[in-house]
């Protein structure tokens, strides 16, 4: 259905519109006109058209000035110009307005025709594109709550490679480098700094899970998680690693509001606890210091900054660089955990040459932290008197390229203990599998049979295996199979059923289509030659 209005002064030239336009198009127009520059205004509010048909010249306010008007308040109608006079000018204003053709009295029938289809197929094309992105909006308003949910989850419970969170950003949109956690707790009510019956509200805000949402995206651009028991992390993008003063005020002040709306929409008593700002990564640190703000106070909000949470550092130390060396040290990144733990002591040396305590201190600590994470992390054995020289080591020399080089073997170990473990399992269960293997080759066993022999998952014994011996498990055990048929087929009389059975093989056809596959020959032929 298209809506045409006709504005013009002489009534027999609305009067051949409408007939052009009824016998053309029938009940697919509803067609409205006006004759007079004020009316045309006044009917296009009423009737919003998609096409109008307008005349320059006409009583009171002329078409140009109409159209200047109508365009202020409604950017899709489709503007067909006529006049008596093929003036430059109103051709030059027209152009300027968006006019879809400007054509000259009389107006030839075909002519009329031709341009009011062109005008609709405009029409339809911006309706089918409307529709198609209200679809689009439809579906995304369902999946990217989901996205949402998944970096807050990858976020909170650490449960992710860089690269993890890197798309999560990429689809939300997200190019902030910082950011800030919001939890939102809810209960029955607040006793002290803990709300009643946690889990009946649980399933209240569940329940109120779209309302809730809606109200926290009203007063915050932010990523919403899922409910966990009574609780709701919220990570608002944000510009810096610090929130100064007067940012932190009224962001108290907004919060409290928004534990009111939220009330008043649900029933639900809420607190809302707000962490520090950084970087994105760093989100589960900053969740746990809005928790902790909780805690620490009684009051329906309350921010890390204003609380004793957590540790802030000297102006010049270098926390990115300790953030890093631990983070490398975990993944056993032998060349960039010394390049940092150098960069560190190189930090050291610069800055505090005269501290020589401190130095041995910190060296201390960060070789003590590294082992835990190298005892955590490769599934060494830890043994209580391994460190029984550290102290007399590091306290028996004053020369620090000597703690230098302790230091940088000790972050080293630490690194090549947890690869080593990694390698020493995984070449471990190679080995234990291929044993099995060997031994059971002439049974019908799976790669779930091995992978439960070895105790680990099938997915990840087929990625190890792969890893570590250059063929998957079929290859592996076809390889083995084949090789002790051709042994038989050299060294004994036995019939080909009887080699195919020795061989894990039940079916002669199959066997012999393998052994084609894999040897070039049958093994008739094989023995043959």
């Amino acid at each position: 259905m298209y809506k045409i209005m006709l504005a013009d002064d002489e009534g027999i030239v609305i009067d051949s519109l409408k007939f052009i336009i009824g016998k053309e198009f029938g009940d697919d127009c509803i067609v409205e006109y006006a004759k007079t520059g004020r009316s045309v205004i006044e009917l296009t509010e009423k009737f919003r058209p998609d096409i109008a048909i307008m005349d320059i010249q006409m009583p009171g306010i002329n078409g140009i000035e109409a159209m200047k008007e109508i365009r202020k308040n409604n950017n899709d109608v489709i503007f067909i110009v006529m006049s008596a006079y093929d003036k430059f000018d109103y051709a030059k204003e027209s152009i300027k307005l968006g006019v879809l053709e400007y054509i000259t009295k009389p107006m030839e029938r075909t002519k009329i025709v031709s341009i009011l289809r062109k005008g609709m197929k405009i029409i339809d094309e911006g309706r089918e594109k409307r529709s198609n992105d209200l679809l689009v909006k439809e579906k995304m308003e369902t999946v990217i709550p989901i996205i949402e949910s998944g970096l807050i989850y990858n976020i909170l419970l650490q449960e992710h490679f860089t690269e993890d969170i890197e798309n999560y950003k990429t689809l939300l949109g997200l190019n902030k480098r910082y950011a800030y956690m919001i939890a939102i707790i809810c209960g029955d009510e607040q006793q002290g700094n803990r709300m009643t019956n946690a889990v009946g509200s649980s399933v209240k805000m569940q329940q109120h899970y779209l309302e809730v949402r809606e109200c926290v995206k009203d007063y915050f651009d932010c990523i919403i998680g899922t409910v966990m028991a009574n609780k709701l992390a919220v990570l608002v993008p944000y510009e810096k690693a610090e929130m100064d003063y007067n940012e932190r005020i009224d962001l108290i002040e907004k919060a409290r509001e928004l534990t009111r709306r939220m009330c008043k929409k649900t029933g639900i008593s809420f607190r809302i606890g707000i962490g520090k700002a950084g970087e994105v990564q760093e989100m589960a640190k900053s969740y746990d210091e809005a928790l902790n703000s909780l805690i620490m106070t009684t009051g329906s909000v309350a921010h890390a900054d204003d609380l004793p949470i957590g540790c802030d550092y000297a102006e010049n130390y270098p926390i990115h660089l300790e953030k890093c060396l631990f983070e490398e040290v975990e993944k056993g990144d032998i060349k960039n955990a010394l390049a940092t733990a150098k960069s560190f002591f190189d930090w050291m040396e610069e800055n505090n040459p005269d501290s020589l305590m401190e130095i041995r201190l910190k060296i201390l600590e960060f070789s003590l932290w590294a082992e835990h994470i190298a005892y955590e992390k490769g599934g060494m054995t830890y043994q209580f008197k391994s460190r029984q020289n550290y102290l007399p080591a590091i306290m028996g020399t004053e020369d620090l390229t000597e703690l230098r080089e302790w230091f940088m073997d000790k972050i080293l170990k630490a690194c090549q203990n947890i690869m080593g473990k990694r390698e020493e399992k995984s070449n471990s269960i190679i080995e234990m599998s291929k044993d099995y293997i060997r031994n059971n080759f002439d049974k019908d066993i799976s790669l779930d049979d091995v992978s439960r022999t070895v105790n680990i998952s099938p997915y990840y014994f087929s990625k190890i295996f792969k890893e570590g011996t250059g063929k998957n498990f079929i290859e592996y055990l076809t390889n083995i199979r084949i090789e002790k048929a051709k042994e038989l087929l050299n060294t004994t009389e036995y019939s080909m059923k009887e080699i195919c059975t020795l061989c894990g093989y039940s079916d002669p056809n199959y066997f012999s289509r393998s052994f084609k596959k894999n040897v070039g020959v049958t093994p008739t032929e094989y023995k043959n030659v």
